[in-house]
């Protein structure tokens, strides 16, 4: 796999972060970790810290990302510590799940993929969510202009509006619109969500 602009950008920034052991769990993991259990998925999981958290409570967690740093990093943790993590470095626009979930995360990933990717990556992770589970979804829609984190050849800022048509007949538990300073006087628009899976 060649490595992306974006994945390049988060690699540097992993570094950085392991180096200057930056481990805590920042605002949106913060939020999506009260609300898992069972068997959990981490798509897109960084430097892991919500993982770890969620194994340090008793749950079994897939973690996936790109960055050889990130998984390089949770997989010392895990094994240190003894968790029950399967840490796997991935290429999350194709990545093929084959299990089922209790809970699914995927926080600051989608809008890294094209259009196409990040819609059926969206359905796969739906579709692989036990009846019941739970989803906790983060992502940068539009109203963004942010932009030097993106692979310019790449990447997709869904509205709001999609999400909310994406996750009908879902019990929404969290749906939320936000915006954040972001540097040279633009914005990063964040919608992050959690909702149940309706029972079988």
């Amino acid at each position: 796999m060649s490595p992306s602009h974006s994945v390049d950008f988060f690699e540097r920034q992993f570094q950085r972060q392991v180096h200057e052991q930056e481990h805590a769990l920042n605002p949106f993991e913060a939020a999506a970790l009260p609300w898992l259990r069972g068997r959990v998925l981490d798509y897109g999981c960084g430097l892991g810290q919500l993982s770890l958290a969620a194994a340090r409570r008793g749950c079994e967690v897939l973690a996936l990302d790109a960055s050889a740093t990130a998984i390089a990093h949770l997989r010392q943790v895990a094994q240190d510590e003894g968790l029950a993590i399967d840490a796997r470095e991935a290429e999350l626009s194709a990545y093929q799940l084959h299990d089922d979930f209790d809970s699914v995360v995927c926080i600051g990933l989608l809008m890294f993929l094209d259009c196409d990717s990040a819609l059926h990556q969206l359905t796969q992770l739906q579709q692989r969510l036990r009846p019941g589970g739970v989803m906790v979804l983060n992502v940068l829609v539009e109203g963004t202009s942010y932009l030097a984190m993106f692979d310019p050849r790449r990447h997709c800022l869904l509205t709001a509006q999609q999400l909310r048509e994406r996750f009908a007949g879902w019990t929404l538990e969290l749906f939320e619109l936000s915006d954040f300073p972001a540097p040279g006087d633009t914005i990063k628009s964040f919608v992050t969500l959690i909702a149940h899976q309706p029972e079988a």
